[in-house]
């Protein structure tokens, strides 16, 4: 068995062990998107080993292999939006109730606003001389990995000021999520400075993609721990915080009724009475 496999078997064994302490602890209860996404990870992985051996690559189909790894990136990057807008609504959920319903759009619009600024970048070398398939993927797969670091530094980086600490199921899968996708931007760049030619050179590429794949593995493992604990109570944002996010969500459908109506004025108290 070689190092690629068992380290597959291994990223299984642990996807299937974060999908138990998941149900043990009813995170599809409160991150119901969050848990299909392992569900579909789980069943992806094992289903892309299967059908690569199923349908081999031949010469009459010489990308096979390719568009069943670039169906795949698809599917998960569909996964990943939703995920990040889920975990993004849930850190808002001591004042969900008092915002607007257009918060949850626009905060999807900036997920995809962020996604199409880094797209044009996420390329690797050589990229141009690649097949359609496989820059679809890399371009899906790194697009991701630099969003799903920004979205953990956010977090991290306002968590005093959301309430939220490392025994948070956000922060938590935040986390996770960042640690293996800098794991795979740092093996991407790092490509940049090798040359692949002889046989010891593609060798040493594929060191790194290793590497890649075993931090996820640790990462996995770090959600087993994780998720084998309990989460604390939600804090309540501080007053401040919470005057400052409701004035954000006024202060923008105020501007939003003003460029929809701009000749419109507020109407005096008594006249809304009748006085």
């Amino acid at each position: 068995m070689t190092l690629d496999t068992e380290l597959l078997f291994a990223g299984l064994i642990t996807e299937a062990a974060v999908v138990g302490f998941s149900i043990y602890r009813r995170i599809y209860r409160t991150l119901p998107f969050f848990f299909a996404y392992l569900i579909w990870s789980l069943i992806g992985d094992a289903g892309q080993y299967v059908l690569i051996r199923l349908f081999p690559r031949t010469e009459a189909h010489p990308n096979t292999d390719l568009i069943i790894y670039a169906v795949d990136a698809v599917i998960d990057a569909l996964f990943m939006f939703g995920v990040l807008l889920e975990l993004s609504m849930s850190v808002l959920r001591p004042i969900r109730a008092a915002l607007p319903r257009w918060v949850m759009p626009a905060i999807a619009l900036v997920i995809l606003a962020i996604s199409a600024a880094i797209w044009p970048f996420a390329k690797s070398p050589g990229f141009e001389l690649l097949t359609v398939p496989s820059q679809l993927q890399i371009h899906l797969e790194l697009t991701l990995s630099v969003l799903r670091i920004l979205f953990f530094l956010a977090l991290a980086g306002l968590s005093q000021l959301l309430s939220i600490g490392w025994r948070d199921r956000e922060l938590q899968i935040a986390t996770g999520f960042g640690v293996y996708s800098l794991a795979t931007l740092s093996a991407a760049l790092l490509h940049t400075s090798q040359t692949v030619g002889n046989e010891a050179l593609n060798s040493q590429f594929h060191v790194l993609d290793q590497m890649a794949s075993a931090t996820y593995i640790c990462s996995m493992i770090y959600w087993c721990i994780c998720f084998f604990q309990r989460v604390p109570e939600r804090r309540e944002f501080t007053p401040q915080m919470q005057s400052f996010l409701l004035a954000m969500a006024g202060n923008a459908r105020s501007a939003r009724m003003a460029l929809t109506h701009p000749d419109s004025k507020p109407e005096k108290a008594g006249n809304r009475r009748g006085d």
